[in-house]
């Protein structure tokens, strides 16, 4: 990952400098080669080009501009401010909550996100209604599994969590039902395919007679449930319990909290 080094700029600018690639003859939208190195989501680059934060090459440019991906990129202080009080929040999803957008008689997970199911632990801000705005979920977690959920204003914590190239561990606890294959583990770990696609590879193991362990790198839909099915085995309960180096912990279930200035995915 490129590690920006910031330094002031005419008392205004944030200057964001990184290794970037060798001068290249094509040039692509500022939004893309700031989202690539991590600086903020494309449409957080958009709006911060429409107010004019944005510096390439020493000159302010507007939302669309293209430019060399080996461009030197300056943010504005407001910029690094507005970033700064972006909040990405932990939530313990009950069973019978969607993820995204409301299914016909269920609810989406964001309403639990209220000032009475806050899990407060000391310094902690107090949950605020600018704090729902661009509020979104970074993954899913279908209606019938419970466990760590993420919704997040940032778009660098939305990137790393669910873009293309994410390599983010994400760990569940199972219980299931049914025989097992004889190779069923070896399958498991690598060997699945899901609407024609091979997956990629996962660490499984038992934990008892009736749970398995799963880590994975990957999040189709309904995925550890169809992966067990193609082994014999029926899901009759799922848990999400760790995503990257966050842990689910002691959040009561439909309870939230802030993620805190110490942890990192």
């Amino acid at each position: 990952m490129l590690t920006p080094i910031i330094q002031s700029y005419q008392n205004r600018i944030i200057t964001l400098t990184d290794q970037p690639p060798k001068p290249s003859s094509e040039k692509i939208r500022v939004s893309k080669i700031m989202a690539d190195r991590g600086i903020c989501s494309r449409r957080e680059a958009d709006a911060w080009m429409e107010r004019g934060w944005v510096k390439v090459d020493g000159q302010i440019v507007g939302v669309g501009h293209k430019a060399d991906p080996a461009c030197q990129i300056e943010l504005a202080s407001e910029a690094r401010n507005e970033r700064a009080q972006l909040v990405t929040i932990l939530l313990n999803k009950p069973v019978g909550y969607v993820s995204g957008q409301p299914e016909p008689a269920y609810e989406p997970a964001v309403r639990l996100i209220t000032k009475e199911n806050h899990f407060v632990s000391r310094g902690e801000p107090e949950l605020e209604r600018g704090h729902f705005e661009g509020l979104a979920p970074a993954g899913r977690l279908d209606i019938d599994s419970k466990g760590l959920l993420v919704f997040t204003q940032d778009g660098r914590v939305a990137r790393s969590l669910i873009g293309e190239t994410t390599d983010v561990e994400k760990e569940y606890l199972v219980r299931v039902t049914g025989k097992m294959k004889d190779n069923g583990i070896k399958l498991l770990r690598h060997g699945l395919s899901i609407d024609g696609q091979k997956l990629l590879p996962a660490f499984v193991e038992w934990m008892n007679e009736e749970q398995l362990r799963f880590i994975l790198k990957e999040g189709k839909k309904r995925q550890i449930r169809r992966m067990c099915e193609q082994v014999g085995l029926e899901v009759v309960g799922l848990k999400r319990v760790r995503i990257g180096k966050v842990m689910l912990g002691n959040l009561p279930e439909g309870q939230w909290r802030f993620l805190r200035p110490d942890e990192i995915f």
